[in-house]
């Protein structure tokens, strides 16, 4: 019985897909390699380069292969791409789920571990932010990933369908080897971002306001390891392949770095100076994002184990400064 990854040449699903073949498991991955990258994905696991929007081609992996859970990280992510192309990410986020939840029903294949987001929450009521806390997304990428939540609540009341919704913070770092990490095109993340100026990438690091209501100015997020993350997946298979009921968890650490704090922290582990400069706020920034991930820890037994913000930049930048173009190879 096999785990399906789909996004599993992704960031995240990349790394999860390394945790679980460290753990034994056997894998499948399924990506259309849109965003994703063929040499992101573990040689162990068995590939098969498509889109969840294909039902036929859906339906042909779950027929070649005896899948008994699915980890769903198949979805366009970016914030800014989804307010002037909102279409994009309903045809790939929602519809692609629609397509993926049909073909899953029809091969009666009922647990699926789903990446969500923070963004589903919007502009915060509460910090630390609970996991019942109102949904009133602020972008079209939150919208999305929250309508996917919900046609999955559907499917679970109409046929049994068992999800964990994964409602995750600022994903950072990289695999402990150094041989994956992060590489978008365009990069939108800050640690990436900011590495990018002592790789000689980037002049200086954008500081998006320096007025908010913080300890020294700069917007507050929670960092979250992504192996850290690859194990919270992992434990939400577990839980829903031992019985559990669909559930909604926060990963983060609880903690909050500024990001004159990120910078800093990542002079430090690069020994290397960073050159900044502050620019206009962006609309629609939070002050604060911090999450409560007790829920989290209790239900499903999840400790993240790389929650110091040094170390986590350390690691990134281990993958940054030997994969300079990220998987792409250095032009001569």
């Amino acid at each position: 019985m096999a785990i399906l990854v789909l996004g599993g040449a992704g960031y995240i699903g990349s790394h999860t897909v390394y945790e679980l073949i460290d753990k034994g498991a056997d894998v499948v991955v399924v990506d259309n390699l849109e965003t994703g990258h063929i040499e992101a994905v573990h040689p162990k696991a068995r590939f098969y380069k498509g889109d969840i929007r294909s039902r036929g081609f859906i339906d042909s992996v779950f027929e070649n292969e005896e899948i008994h859970a699915v980890i769903h990280f198949a979805a366009n992510s970016l914030v800014g791409e989804s307010m002037v192309d909102p279409l994009k990410y309903y045809d790939n986020n929602v519809y692609g789920t629609k397509v993926l939840l049909e073909s899953m029903i029809a091969h009666d294949v009922k647990k699926i571990v789903f990446s969500s987001t923070a963004a589903t929450y919007g502009e915060p009521e509460n910090i630390p932010i609970l996991e019942d806390d109102k949904t009133c997304p602020t972008n079209a990428y939150g919208e999305t990933k929250l309508a996917m939540e919900k046609m999955m609540k559907w499917t679970d009341i109409a046929h049994g369908l068992k999800y964990v919704a994964l409602r995750y913070f600022n994903a950072c770092g990289a695999h402990e080897s150094g041989c994956i990490g992060e590489a978008h095109s365009p990069e939108t993340h800050l640690i990436p971002l900011i590495l990018q100026v002592p790789l000689g990438q980037r002049e200086f690091i954008s500081i998006f306001g320096d007025d908010y209501d913080t300890k020294d100015g700069t917007c507050i997020r929670d960092y979250i390891h992504v192996t850290d993350l690859a194990q919270a997946h992992i434990l939400a298979v577990k839980y829903l392949l031992d019985g559990g009921e669909s559930n909604t968890f926060n990963l983060g650490n609880g903690v909050g770095f500024t990001v004159k704090e990120v910078i800093e922290t990542a002079k430090k582990a690069t020994g290397l100076d960073i050159a900044q400069r502050i620019t206009p706020r962006r609309a629609g920034d939070p002050a604060r994002l911090i999450a409560s991930s007790d829920k989290a820890k209790e239900v499903l037994g999840w400790n993240p184990q790389h929650a110091d913000l040094e170390e986590i930049i350390s690691s990134a930048w281990k993958w940054h400064s030997t994969h300079p173009h990220g998987f792409k190879k250095q032009e001569a």
